[in-house]
């Protein structure tokens, strides 16, 4: 797969991620870029010092699971909904493939702020969960197209019992992102928006890491 060659959003997206607005507000459009570019478009000390490496221990830790080392997926809950937060990296180029809006769990942000609050790997929260997974298989589901996801770590074993996946919604938009200041919540899954979740899946495909940290 000739990732670098599909038009879709890249390290100009991570700088408007930065200004808390989600890269489809401007429509901007741009090859993948480098990450020490992305890093420096975040501002980011924490993307370039933190979350990369993370990312390296992640797929170091996990090595017999996780055989496809390729592309990477890469959730910020540091950062609030309304922002660009889901990453997709090219290790292997060192590249920022795209950014997407993503929603965090109901249980994770009870008033609604926009902010993840709390994380849970207990079924019944509701909450989003950290640390690594693995993709699974694709299926169609009540959301339509989704990918399975298998937790890793201690903090999220629960998340195939618990059916957290990722899905599109409705509700992870970007005039939300605008109007509101956030999008809306799930039940703890990765939601992302309808528009772009063939072209995440694609990417992002089965046994691979998705990493989230906050």
């Amino acid at each position: 797969m000739d990732i670098t060659r599909r038009r879709l959003v890249g390290a100009m997206a991570v700088g408007v991620s930065a200004l808390g607005l989600p890269h489809s507000i401007t429509g901007e459009r741009a090859a993948a870029q480098p990450l020490d570019l992305a890093a420096s478009a975040t501002g980011g000390n924490r993307f370039r010092d933190v979350l990369l490496p993370q990312v390296r221990a992640a797929l170091d830790r996990h090595a017999a699971s996780i055989v496809q080392r390729d592309v990477v997926g890469l959730v910020d809950f540091s950062a609030p909904s309304r922002a660009a937060r889901f990453y997709l990296l090219d290790m292997g180029e060192g590249q920022v493939i795209s950014t997407h809006l993503v929603a965090h769990g109901k249980g994770s942000d009870p008033a609604n702020s926009g902010w993840v609050e709390r994380l849970s790997n207990r079924p019944g929260s509701n909450a989003s969960c950290d640390g690594a997974f693995r993709t699974g298989q694709t299926y169609f589901g009540e959301h339509g197209r989704s990918r399975r996801l298998i937790g890793l770590d201690p903090q999220n074993d629960m998340a195939e019992p618990r059916a957290i996946v990722i899905h599109g919604a409705p509700y992870v938009d970007p005039r939300l992102a605008v109007s509101q200041g956030r999008v809306g919540r799930s039940q703890g899954c990765f939601a992302v928006g309808r528009a772009e979740i063939d072209d995440l899946l694609e990417l992002l495909g089965e046994g691979r890491l998705l990493f989230a940290a906050r």
